[in-house]
């Protein structure tokens, strides 16, 4: 069966969706901010909230590190050092943790380097996050798989080799996310189809999308195509210095993005057709009866001309018109009076 349990919490084809509340580096390095975004992502209708852990020195080379960083969105004046001033630490990770958890929500992170493993398996997290840019790192998912938990795979910029590869290392307790990794990412690039390629091609695994299209549109197109986890950057403000900020959702927009995904469940049904009591008034209305074209009198055979099909239902239906062809009336009918099988010989 294609399912997933995460903190307890079961993702299947007949589940709502879970959805992730991304805040990565969101926060910008401080526990208050990031427990304003918990709040208000728990107050939006999101399942779980996500960091990013990196460990700066362990993932970067030492000129990386050094760059010069004059981005407008920089925190500091060296790349490394504008990465180190967006990290929480290990109590302020257990602070936020905790403050998720007592709303309800599930927490966990992106780990990105395999220090960042250890430090959230410390953390004992429910499940793990691989970034589009790691998919083919298969050293740090075969670390993370070794852990036992699920290990939520992004694919951006992938190919169906990396995915392959991906979805074999992390075994049976993967997920996978359709995902176009652009920042914005244009509607033209979203191939929200490869989220039915993948649960062709992965039966067993939940499939997910992680979107960062500048709206909420895609996410419930994802769901009626199979998706059932679905990761949304979030923000509390999009003019934030930061550049994730910009293509995040604000609480406004990660409300509806829920809404809307349930909305979406329960507009799919169950596929069985069936007419609905919310139907008969306005089809009594709009359908048509089997009615006298003009004046019959009784003892008249009928013929087709003699039969017209007018609104409001309630009488016999077009398609019994047939069965009407050549009867003999047993009264007089008007015109547009509804012709009932009582009125005619047998």
């Amino acid at each position: 069966m294609r399912e997933i349990v995460i903190a307890g919490r079961r993702i299947a084809d007949d589940t709502p969706a879970f959805v992730v509340a991304e805040i990565g580096h969101n926060h910008q390095g401080s526990v208050a901010t990031c427990k304003e975004l918990i709040k208000a992502a728990a107050a939006a209708g999101a399942d779980a909230v996500k960091l990013q852990k990196r460990s700066n020195r362990d993932l970067f080379t030492s000129e990386a590190y050094e760059a010069p960083y004059h981005s407008e969105h920089a925190f500091a004046p060296t790349y490394g050092e504008h990465r180190e001033a967006l990290e929480l630490g290990w109590e302020e990770y257990c602070e936020v943790r905790e403050y998720a958890e007592h709303l309800g929500l599930v927490f966990f992170a992106t780990a990105f380097d395999i220090p960042s493993a250890q430090f959230l398996r410390r953390l004992s997290v429910p499940c793990f996050k691989v970034a589009s840019g790691d998919l083919t790192n298969i050293p740090l998912i075969q670390k993370i798989a070794a852990y036992g938990l699920p290990i939520i795979l992004s694919t951006g910029g992938g190919t169906p080799e990396d995915v392959t590869r991906a979805a074999g290392a992390a075994g049976e307790l993967a997920v996978l996310l359709q995902c176009t990794a652009a920042y914005p990412v244009p509607a033209t690039e979203m191939n929200l189809r490869v989220i039915e390629s993948y649960r062709q091609q992965f039966p067993s695994t939940v499939i997910g999308l992680s979107d960062h299209y500048d709206g909420i549109m895609p996410a419930p197109v994802a769901f009626a195509l199979g998706a059932r986890i679905f990761e949304k950057h979030f923000t509390l403000d999009h003019n934030w210095r930061g550049s994730d900020h910009r293509f995040s959702l604000e609480p406004e927009g990660l409300r509806r993005m829920v809404r809307d995904l349930h909305r979406v469940r329960e507009a799919l049904g169950d596929g069985c057709k069936r007419p609905y009591e919310s139907e008969a008034a306005g089809l009594q209305k709009m359908a048509k009866s089997l009615v006298a074209a003009r004046d019959l009198p009784a003892g008249y055979r009928l013929t087709a001309e003699d039969i017209a099909y007018r609104s409001p239902g309630g009488g016999l239906p077009p398609y019994r018109d047939g069965e009407l062809i050549g009867r003999i009336l047993r009264h007089d009918l008007r015109e547009h009076e509804a012709i009932r099988l009582e009125a005619l010989h047998v």
